[in-house]
């Protein structure tokens, strides 16, 4: 029996990622619906708006759906309790220290799962009691580890060391990408790119556009001195490189980024000025589609590759 299937009771080992700006109920509800865990963003959300986000999801799907809280936002004790609250079941935490909530979560008893960017903070996540880690590489959109450990490394690092299920992300956006780093050791993967270029995505439509367009090299990490972040190139980007050129300083930073500037962007569509947080992957996404769709193809193109592997002889 697969780990990620097992604690999720889930019909395939494929998690939505909780991304700001996206993942509204009705990207976590399709998910869900298609046999994937689908994860409401709570980042991009205020208290209200949050519990109005999981009241529709649960009527939108009788299946498993959780929350993805990062930690680094204000309120995070009320939306704590809104979770405890409405009765959800699964919490993904991630930029913050397991231990705050970890085991409050699993007293009420909802299942917990860290994100984390490398293979020290997987086995703090594990000491802390977490059910699972989701282990995510540097190639991965939006907030980002400083190690710039990539994906194809990090995954056999941790399954190495924790016991717990793993969870990869990072650059997966296909059947065989899925395959690759469940062959290293994942029990399931956490998508994010490929599901904002979907039909259910909250995310701007122009925004989505721009992620089918992009090719490879599009992307940047960038902002290390705040929180590394991996965005499109636009005119924002631009921005921000020249501060770097002429030799910038944390305050000119944070002048230059602004308030709600990843909503200006992601949310509201402004491809000029808005931070547009997505995956390295984004080269390999080519259309907009609905979620069971996507669904399908990924476990499609994984059995097909699974089927050819089977046949190569060394």
């Amino acid at each position: 029996m697969n780990k990620v299937k097992e604690l999720f009771k889930i019909e395939y080992p494929i998690v939505q990622g909780g991304m700001i700006w996206a993942s509204g109920w009705k990207l976590a509800s399709a998910v869900s619906n298609s046999g994937g865990l689908g994860l409401i963003g709570a980042g991009s959300m205020y208290p209200d708006v949050l519990r109005e986000h999981i009241q529709k999801c649960k009527k939108a799907t009788d299946k498993p759906f959780g929350v993805n809280v990062p930690m680094l936002y204000p309120n995070l004790q009320e939306i704590i309790e809104i979770i405890i609250e409405e009765e959800v079941k699964i919490v993904f935490t991630s930029a913050g220290n397991p231990k705050t909530y970890t085991s409050y979560l699993k007293q009420k008893g909802i299942t917990v799962v860290h994100v984390v960017s490398s293979l020290k903070f997987a086995m703090k996540a594990q000491d802390a009691g977490v059910d699972a880690v989701v282990a995510e590489g540097f190639e991965a959109g939006g907030h980002n580890g400083r190690d710039e450990t990539t994906t194809l490394a990090l995954i056999p690092m941790v399954k190495e060391k924790i016991k717990i299920p793993l969870i990869a992300a990072g650059g997966i956006a296909t059947g065989s990408s899925m395959f690759a780093v469940m062959a290293l050791g994942a029990d399931g993967v956490q998508i994010g790119s490929r599901f904002v270029a979907s039909e259910e995505a909250s995310s701007h439509h122009s925004f989505k556009q721009m992620v089918v367009d992009a090719k490879e090299g599009d992307t940047q990490l960038t902002l290390k001195e705040l929180a590394p972040v991996r965005m499109l190139k636009n005119k924002f980007y631009n921005d921000v490189a020249a501060l770097y050129d002429k030799g910038t300083s944390l305050e000119e930073l944070k002048v230059l980024l602004g308030r709600a500037r990843a909503k200006k962007g992601m949310f509201e569509g402004d491809l000029i000025e808005g931070e547009l947080e997505i995956g390295q992957v984004s080269g390999l996404i080519n259309n907009i589609k609905p979620v069971d769709e996507i669904v399908k193809d990924l476990v499609s193109n994984f059995k097909e590759i699974q089927k050819t592997m089977s046949e190569i002889q060394l």
